[in-house]
């Protein structure tokens, strides 16, 4: 049996969330050029993902991607262009526009969805339900850390 500690243990972590999510984008990049959609930018994983689960509207979804608004744009307009996103002017309100995922873009958001729930469940067969329940409760809290450091800043 090996006793001795994983090195990565001794990694700031930081680093490890940075490694560790590059273990879900590749996996989920490699799926999606699989099945024939080599085209999606980089944040566009993160959009049409986020889309799909229909949690949040558009802009805050942009918002969390910490972008400029004319990358925003871009990457929406590539979106379009490549046939995963619809934009169409919303009939209440003809000065706002929606935006919607084509079939396209939901075929690819549900690739994108398997291959994050291949990762998932190799993560609970190498550590176990429970610490990969704590591993979520961790990075929840990290994530509340920042919105209230963002609420009491203003």
């Amino acid at each position: 049996m090996d006793t001795e500690p994983h090195p990565l243990l001794q990694v700031a972590f930081p680093a490890l969330l940075r490694h560790a999510r590059t273990t879900y984008s590749a996996a989920m990049r490699r799926a999606l050029i699989e099945a024939g959609y080599d085209d999606i930018p980089g944040n566009g994983l993160y959009v049409i993902g986020a889309l799909a689960i229909g949690e949040a509207p558009l802009s805050q979804i942009i918002a969390e991607l910490r972008v400029s608004k004319q990358v925003a744009g871009q990457l929406v307009d590539a979106l379009v262009l490549r046939g995963y996103l619809d934009r169409r002017t919303d009939p209440q309100d003809r000065r706002r526009l929606t935006i919607t995922l084509t079939e396209r873009g939901k075929a690819a958001a549900e690739t994108q969805a398997a291959a994050r729930a291949a990762i998932d469940a190799e993560l609970v067969a190498r550590i176990g339900a429970e610490k990969e329940l704590h591993a979520r409760q961790a990075l929840s809290a990290l994530i509340d850390i920042r919105r209230d450091a963002e609420a009491a800043a203003g």
